[in-house]
């Protein structure tokens, strides 16, 4: 029951530790005491909420329009039988999320990067191996000196006392461990056989992989694609965090009897959130995050998640029991009604509280007040960042703001920015006006399709008999009175206008496009035609038609991906347990679409460089290895894991080269129909010397030379010599 009850806070689910710098206390106040701080804050929620609702008129009108629903509040003439609504804006809104996801998400990796500035400080951009101390990774013993010998060492020598173990080798591979600081110095080596590493890169990606990580682990790239498709359909999208989560790791241990025991472990990782944007009320005067002083998120909440804040620190045990003792208070708005499209439904809000979480300024005299604890340091009329839960009156937590730096812990991002507004522009407000004329063309078309579709007829009855019927159908005979000229009974038929009404219809369609910027055939319209019946025209018109998404995802890097990754970089220096030897400045890159294509180019620069090195006069100027390291990385591959040290490299390198070598002797074998190495076979002979002369002959050869046979000269043995 108790896990269930914390698996249902959601986004209330907040942990806090005791931290350096972190003040809060469970609070038992009278009620005078905190009347102040309660008043202010329901004070500035009235101003917030007030604010906030003509920007609510036009969510409204964009819900409605993605769900094909028309205003309650909408009369129709009596005239009009076609209530047809058709759903365009639900496919641009679609399509205007899947081209968002398909960028920021289509290269299967989360689009937040770390890089190192460009003069680090805490950390050296240049390191390398010093060898004047004994080198990690190589093998030494101290030197076998025996009594009385003529040892090098006892005879003025000096060095560091070590031998070389046989096969020990100088490697510049793995030393790039922990073990080895001790050995790094500062600098770039001015000598090109000494390894050399970049401290400040090495952490930059040791922290974006972390970040990384963590973002898969708490389903954070979910939480994103939510905001992503508010942002398309109300025009701003809201992710909050991250926050401390204590996350339950399923573990097994192995107990002596061979039995497996379950022992799970907590441990404490960083989460962000999707908060609709209906619960977040920003300060009025405010454009963006930066400028807010204050946020509110509203929280409707149950009976058993209101008692499950009991558990969370620093919320106050009697307040929340006095709330539930006071019943619910959630009253319902009016667009909770639209939003859930049954005007019936009330039950699931009278059993619901409203619980109001604030974060922003306070003036340290209201908190001091509340008996929260403030640095002595503070003055009363300064102001301090706080985070305060408020239901029904009561006061249920109010602490310091527990992030270092201070930041409101909400990234809210514009899908197209209005620069005079907290909330921005989305698809489906853009085109709200084609929308409404498609639709009126659409019922004109539908009505008057039903009047041309079928015959009005206009009777004479003065010159048909009394009492007939006036059905019709195949066969009806009526009966005319004697004596009567003329036709009785006339067929009418209306002039079908549906063809005007669906040009105009397809005229505001394409207007839709331009509105949008999101042009049909991007998303699936079929008869092209001119142009685009090619392949290279589709690609010219994609490329045009990708600008304005590319537009988007700027501001997605500007507003929610950088912030996102900066307070993700505060959280690991903050209370990461092992901070990996991050120490220095790292800077957050968002990797969007400009991003994306940058590193595209350089991979592509970084293979036509190194094609450019293949020539032997330029090869010797190149650190090849760190050059095949950045290649990899601008393709998103993992240096360490695929590439070989120089000395494992070289290694290879006559491996290779010895099977070439024996897969050309086999072809030159198989040529000349000899087995490679045979007798007799090139390969097979040994080499003859090469102008050999005899010793003695003027040859010029150092050694015995050839030895002269019977008969030859020199022979000592011929006839007639002496």
């Amino acid at each position: 029951m108790e896990e269930q009850e914390q698996n249902s806070l959601n986004s209330d689910n907040l942990f806090f530790e005791d931290v350096e710098g972190e003040q809060g206390k469970n609070l038992n106040l009278e009620p005078g005491q905190i009347l102040n701080l309660v008043g202010i804050i329901q004070d500035r929620f009235k101003t917030a909420e007030t604010a906030r609702i003509p920007n609510e008129y036009r969510w409204l009108t964009a819900y409605r329009n993605y769900r094909g629903l028309y205003d309650k509040g909408l009369k129709f003439r009596e005239s009009e039988k076609s209530k047809v609504f058709v759903k365009i804006t639900k496919t641009k809104v679609l399509a205007a999320f899947g081209q968002l996801v398909d960028v920021v998400f289509g290269t299967g990796k989360f689009p937040i990067g770390v890089t190192e500035t460009k003069v680090p400080e805490g950390v050296s951009e240049f390191a390398h191996l010093d060898t004047q101390n004994p080198l990690p990774g190589i093998e030494t013993t101290p030197p076998e000196v025996e009594e009385g010998s003529d040892n090098p060492f006892d005879v003025g020598f000096e060095g560091d006392g070590n031998v070389l173990k046989a096969g020990a080798t100088f490697s510049n591979g793995k030393f790039v461990e922990e073990e080895a600081k001790d050995f790094l110095v500062e600098g770039a080596s001015a000598i090109p056989e000494i390894p050399e590493v970049k401290p400040a890169q090495k952490a930059a990606r040791r922290m974006e992989t972390l970040i990384h990580d963590q973002i898969e682990e708490s389903s954070g790239s979910s939480e994103i694609r939510n905001a992503l498709f508010e942002s398309a359909l109300l025009g701003t999208g809201i992710v909050k965090g991250p926050f401390n989560f204590n996350k339950t790791l399923n573990r097994w241990d192995e107990a002596e009897n061979g039995e497996r025991t379950y022992a799970p472990v907590d441990v404490r990782v960083p989460r962000i959130e999707f908060v609709s944007i209906w619960d977040l009320f920003p300060d009025p005067s405010a454009t963006d995050i930066e400028e807010c002083e204050y946020i509110f998120h509203r929280h409707k909440l149950n009976k058993s998640q209101l008692r499950a804040l009991r558990k969370m620190p620093y919320f106050d045990t009697d307040a929340i029991r006095e709330c539930l003792m006071m019943g619910a208070n959630y009253e319902s708005k009016y667009y909770d009604s639209q939003l859930k499209e049954d005007e019936n439904d009330t039950e699931s809000t009278t059993d619901k509280f409203e619980v109001l979480e604030y974060w922003g300024i306070m003036d340290a005299e209201y908190l001091r007040q509340a008996e929260v604890e403030v640095p002595d340091t503070v003055d009363d009329l300064d102001e301090v960042q706080v985070n305060a839960w408020i239901c029904n009156g009561k006061l249920l937590r109010a602490v310091i703001n527990p992030f270092t730096p201070h930041r409101i812990p909400y990234h809210s991002f514009p899908y197209e920015r209005n620069p005079y507004s907290f909330f921005g522009i989305g698809v489906a407000e853009n085109m709200d006006d084609s929308q409404k004329v498609m639709n009126g063309h659409a019922r004109m078309a539908i009505d008057n399709l039903a009047l041309a579709g079928s015959l009005v007829f206009d009777v004479d009855e003065s010159a048909l008999v009394g009492g007939q019927s006036m059905e019709i159908y195949p066969g009806k005979i009526f009966r005319r009175q004697a004596g009567m000229p003329g036709q009785a009974v006339h067929g009418l038929k209306f002039p079908n206008t549906a063809p005007e009404n669906m040009m105009m219809f397809d005229r505001f369609r394409q207007l839709s496009d331009e509105q949008t910027g999101i042009p049909s055939y991007s998303h699936g319209q079929t008869g092209v035609q001119s142009m685009t019946r090619t392949a290279s025209g589709m690609s010219m018109l994609l490329g045009a038609a990708s600008l304005n998404i590319k537009t988007v995802v700027k501001n997605l890097d500007d507003f929610l991906l950088k912030p996102l990754g900066e307070a993700y970089f505060q959280w690991n220096m903050q209370f990461m347990e092992n901070k990996l030897g991050i120490v220095g400045d790292l800077e957050i890159n968002a990797m969007g679409t400009n991003s994306l294509m940058q590193k595209e180019v350089r991979s592509q620069r970084l293979t036509t460089f190194l094609q450019t090195v293949q020539n032997p006069a330029i090869a010797p100027f190149v650190k090849m290895s760190k050059l095949i390291s950045e290649l990899a990385y601008s393709l998103d591959l993992d240096p360490d894991e695929i590439l070989n040290d120089p000395e494992e490299a070289a290694i290879m390198a006559q491996i290779i080269g010895m099977q070439n070598a024996g897969q050309e002797t086999g072809e030159e074998a198989q040529a000349t129909g000899q087995q490679p190495g045979a007798m007799g076979s090139p390969q097979g002979t040994p080499e003859q010397p090469q102008e050999l002369g005899v010793t003695g002959t003027g040859g010029g050869n150092i050694g015995t030379g050839n030895v002269p046979l019977p008969g030859e000269d020199q022979f000592s043995g011929n006839v007639g010599t002496a």
